[in-house]
């Protein structure tokens, strides 16, 4: 190939967003000390580690975006090089030829729009669990990954850990035989964040260091309060996805993994009541799904607010999961384990770990190069696709989402995931795909429903 018909930045948008395609790099574009140029959304709290991440693996920051002064201030004095921005949009209308890629790590309602702007521009993204807010955006945005052909990666450090890896593995290899019920289960929110919720009545005045437009994004317009920010967004249904938006891409991720756990048939809430503005103080959720090729059906169950799973009979006497956050999966000949984040998996009780131990189950996945951001900047420089790119982490993040539709209503639906409808309740369909708020629309332009999730990329599962 000649140099002159391929860029450094135009060779991103040739990367391919799928596990299976390993793109091989042209020393024309990005020499071997060449450093990938870097735009951050979100600078504060998961946004300062994510930027410090990026740095670590090489990358060269070139713009800074936030909506309030103290975490964009504070990240300018680490980069006094960088341009700093309230507005994304701004961002790349003034700098889209000098970024290669970004990283979004804000709260939950502005993942999508803040991704698709670096998507459409054909700029690798990195975005924060989870990926999206509602089913339609996880469909448009694997879509538009897959299109655009970017590099991509969701934050869920536990998909490069080797205790996820080794979940599978035993699962594939019949460690337990057939997996037909998982439980999870986290303390959150309790003291993590308020839930539930009610929307105050007094209207204090925007700190000068906030701008609230670009804070609000798509959401619609509602007069600021401190109680919505920092961090209180998770438990308020316009901004946040509550327990299961900040934990279930973590937890659920290995064994969803493992089990391929596409597109259940149904999905039902037991809350501890309703709240029109947002989550409960606790809820069990429980999915069903259907036979997935040779895996049998599943239901899966989470419990969070401290709610917690029936004891596992193996789990011997005086030794306890964690208690923040934690997963059984059953299957008909022994049950595993884990924890947090998908590390540290152990079949249950020790007798039977040492029996699994013995039979040197092989490895059959690719280990991570050395965690989640530095596949991420690697496949933004041509190398191999980052394991949870947006082709996985979308659909990830659409069963996360999809129990939060039960949630809202504390009833059981039934999903046709073909059609991208509830069948049984017609009223939560209005729930799959926010309106966004004028001045935001063009990230909101695409397919009416867009195709379900497809079968995982990867070793066969259930053998």
């Amino acid at each position: 190939m000649k140099k002159s018909m391929v860029s450094r930045r135009g060779f991103l948008t040739g990367v391919a967003a799928t596990a299976a395609t390993v793109t091989i790099l042209p020393k024309s574009v990005f020499g071997a000390n060449e450093k990938v140029n870097l735009a951050c959304i979100g600078c504060g709290g998961k946004g300062g580690s994510d930027i410090g991440d990026a740095t670590n693996c090489g990358a060269n920051i070139v713009a800074l975006c936030d909506a309030s002064d103290g975490p964009l201030d504070g990240q300018g004095k680490r980069f006094p090089n960088a341009k700093k921005y309230k507005d994304f949009r701004k961002m790349f209308d003034e700098m889209e030829k000098d970024i290669d890629a970004v990283t979004v790590s804000t709260p939950d309602h502005t993942h999508f729009p803040a991704s698709m702007a670096a998507i459409l521009r054909g700029k690798g993204a990195f975005c924060q669990k989870p990926l999206v807010h509602g089913v339609w955006e996880a469909r448009r945005i694997a879509e538009a990954a897959r299109e655009k052909k970017v590099a991509s990666q969701m934050g869920i450090q536990g998909h490069a850990n080797e205790g996820a890896r080794l979940l599978c593995e035993w699962i594939w290899g019949g460690a337990i035989g057939k997996v037909t019920e998982v439980h999870y289960s986290t303390n959150r929110p309790g003291g993590w964040w308020p839930q539930p919720v009610e929307r105050p009545k007094d209207t204090p005045a925007v700190p000068a260091s906030l701008d609230w437009d670009c804070w609000l994004n798509v959401a619609p317009v509602r007069p600021y309060h401190s109680c919505y920010l920092p961090g209180k967004w998770r438990g308020w249904w316009d901004f946040g996805c509550g327990a299961l938006g900040d934990i279930g891409c973590h937890v659920m991720d290995a064994g969803f993994w493992a089990l391929d756990l596409r597109n259940p048939v149904s999905i039902e809430a037991e809350v501890s009541g309703l709240h029109e503005e947002g989550g409960p103080k606790w809820s069990i959720v429980t999915y069903q799904f259907p036979a997935r090729g040779s895996l049998p059906p599943a239901k899966v169950i989470w419990h969070d607010g401290g709610k917690q799973p029936p004891r596992p009979k193996d789990l011997e006497p005086g030794r306890n999961p964690d208690p923040e956050t934690y997963a059984f999966f059953y299957g008909d000949k022994g049950t595993i384990m884990q924890d947090f984040y998908c590390g540290g998996p152990r079949i249950i009780p020790e007798t039977k770990m040492k029996e699994v131990q013995a039979m040197k189950i092989p490895k059959t996945l690719p280990r991570s190069p050395g965690g989640h951001m530095k596949e991420y900047i690697s496949a933004c420089k041509g190398g191999p696709p980052a394991f949870a790119n947006f082709e996985y982490a979308a659909s990830l993040s659409e069963m996360v989402v999809l129990g939060n539709l039960a949630v809202r209503f504390g009833k059981k639906i039934e999903w046709d995931a073909k059609n991208m409808k509830v069948t049984n309740l017609p009223e939560a369909n209005k729930y799959l795909r926010r309106e966004p708020r004028k001045g935001w629309e063009q990230y909101y332009k695409g397919s009416d429903v867009p195709p379900p999730p497809e079968p995982q990329v990867g070793p066969p599962v259930g053998k």
